[in-house]
């Protein structure tokens, strides 16, 4: 009697392999790479050095932090638990309320990470029953948390307020209604159209949430962002921001009136069940706040390398599409070409990453430059003949 043959065994993760092998087939697999950030726009990645158009440290603070320089530093280190248990550390205090000045608002609260505001603010102040209008290109933690809130979810074609009033006339049987922006939109550079915004907002009765997660410490009066800019701070109900980026350190925040805060306080998922941030961490996010209201000189440099950088490759007939501000992309299309350009830019001594779907929309990908306070113009003028050459190679 012959044998019944046993069906070949599998891993239970063999469909992993399976799915990796289909990313790398497209151009779309990531891995991590080995990176030190040094000072003056340099990095360290794989052992070289090289100068760094990826990072988001625009004014260069992280190099200047310093964490002997806190007040008991030794006895600052360490997580605290959830903070409304046992972690509401006073730095918290101290943080929150440099941030709710700063941003002209009565209040603030510090969240882990942007990710992790935006997920738990959303469900906060929507819900089953209400409608968010968001940008076609908001962050990813933006849709995700509209997708977690269970509120209608309406995306209105980018920085374009005609259709955002189209939708809003058309939607009109929902409890209430919240609008979601970034101010400055961290793939392509550009800014969103905030006054003509507030003014949809005000007319058909919707609240305005604005993520400055990439203007935070770059625009306004002494970094206050581009709501403060543009003098729209009364108009704006809640301000979201990141110290993980222009400020070069970790956590985020939002601010607004105390009633909201208070709010976020006792329903913002992502604020109770989470651990606070280190004390120390506190403490620096502080001393990044303070050295960007300090150092003007900081944005002005900033803003004078961005539009060199950008001009320059205009010049070069090269496409960075609406870029208006320290984030310059370089707009490729295809997937497999951008990581091309990418690899050799790296192998001639400069770190660009190709941005590549699901980041950014199909036939969209690019490599984003990101432009520092600390670049050194000859360093600027070095890469961007290097850039233009590699593209007309490929």
């Amino acid at each position: 009697m012959s044998s019944i043959p046993k069906p070949e065994r599998r891993s239970r993760f063999d469909w992993i392999a399976d799915e990796l092998t289909e990313l790398r087939n497209q151009s779309l697999y990531r891995s991590l790479r080995d990176a030190t950030p040094l000072k003056n726009g340099k990095l360290l990645c794989d052992g070289r050095e090289v100068l760094n158009l990826c990072s988001n440290n625009y004014l260069g603070i992280s190099d200047d932090l310093d964490p002997l320089s806190v007040a008991n530093a030794s006895e600052m280190v360490g997580a605290t638990a959830s903070r409304l248990i046992v972690g509401n550390h006073p730095s918290f205090g101290k943080l929150e309320q440099t941030i709710a000045e700063l941003k002209g608002a009565e209040a603030a609260l510090v969240f882990s990470t942007g990710y992790m505001a935006n997920i738990g603010v959303i469900p906060a102040i929507s819900g089953s029953g209400d409608i968010v209008y968001s940008d076609r290109l908001n962050h990813a933690s933006i849709i995700d948390g509209i997708r977690l809130s269970g509120a209608k979810l309406v995306r209105y074609r980018h920085n374009n307020p005609d259709d955002l009033k189209r939708l809003l006339e058309k939607e009109t049987s929902y409890r209430r209604k919240l609008i979601v922006t970034e101010s400055l939109f961290s793939m392509d550079g550009d800014i969103a159209p905030l006054e003509r915004i507030v003014d949809l907002k005000n007319t058909y009765g919707a609240t305005l949430m604005v993520d400055e997660a990439h203007s935070s410490g770059v625009y306004g009066e002494y970094g206050a962002g581009l709501v403060n800019e543009l003098q729209l701070v009364d108009d704006v109900e809640v301000q979201m921001g990141t110290f993980s980026k222009a400020y070069g350190c970790f956590g985020a925040y939002v601010a607004g009136d105390q009633r909201l805060i208070d709010y976020l306080v006792n329903k913002a998922r992502s604020f109770i069940y989470t651990t606070g941030l280190p004390p120390i961490i506190n403490a620096l996010n502080t001393q990044a706040v303070e050295i960007a209201k300090k150092d003007n000189w900081r944005r002005i440099q900033l803003h004078e390398n961005a539009l060199f950088f950008r001009g320059q490759l205009r010049k070069s007939n090269l496409d960075v599409g609406q870029s208006q501000s320290q984030i310059v992309p370089l707009m490729v299309g295809d997937d497999e070409k951008s990581m091309v350009i990418s690899q050799r830019l790296f192998d001639n001594g400069i770190a660009a990453v190709a941005i590549r779907p699901p980041t950014v929309p199909k036939n969209s990908s690019r490599l984003r430059f990101s432009l520092m306070a600390t670049h050194d113009r000859s360093d600027l003028e070095r890469a961007v003949e290097i850039i233009a050459e590699t593209v007309g190679d490929v």
